[in-house]
């Protein structure tokens, strides 16, 4: 069984970063195995969602720093 490198910095983000990802497959037609198992699917659809998921989480920092008043 492979051990996943993916660390959360903020451990209690789980349940948002879950909820994201259950919006993000809906949105983008992909149903998530209730068994965490995605050998079964391709490439493209856990691209495609690994993708927007990332999109996502950019516009949502975009606005957060957008709206603090603060520069890049």
């Amino acid at each position: 069984m492979a051990r996943s490198s993916n660390n959360l910095v903020v451990p209690q983000a789980t349940a948002a970063l879950q909820r994201l990802k259950l919006e993000a497959a809906q949105e983008l037609g992909v149903t998530i195995p209730q068994d965490g198992y995605y050998g079964n699917y391709t490439s493209r659809e856990t691209g495609s969602l690994g993708g927007y998921i990332t999109k996502r989480l950019v516009q949502q920092a975009e606005q957060a720093l957008s709206g603090s008043g603060r520069t890049l």
